[in-house]
């Protein structure tokens, strides 16, 4: 997988933390901060899930099937 460099700003108090961790478990910052946000990503998926879940059984968002939707876009398989 290819890497992206980002800059970003945090609060001291985090910055200061996220050194802490990393050096008690002997890993980089950059290893915290990324097994961090997969954490947070797969959180933020289930709740993505549940919110589409909620619609689908409430109405407010309708199914089709895959066949339907290939055929409305000229998708032939």
């Amino acid at each position: 997988m290819s890497t992206v460099k980002k800059l970003i700003s945090l609060d001291e108090s985090l910055a200061h933390e996220l050194e802490s961790v990393a050096k008690a478990l002997h890993k980089s910052q950059k290893e915290i901060l990324e097994s961090a946000l997969d954490f947070y990503f797969d959180h933020t998926d289930s709740i993505v899930a549940d919110q589409v879940s909620s619609q689908i059984a409430s109405g407010k968002m309708a199914l089709h099937e895959s066949e339907d939707v290939y055929k409305e876009l000229g998708i032939e398989l």
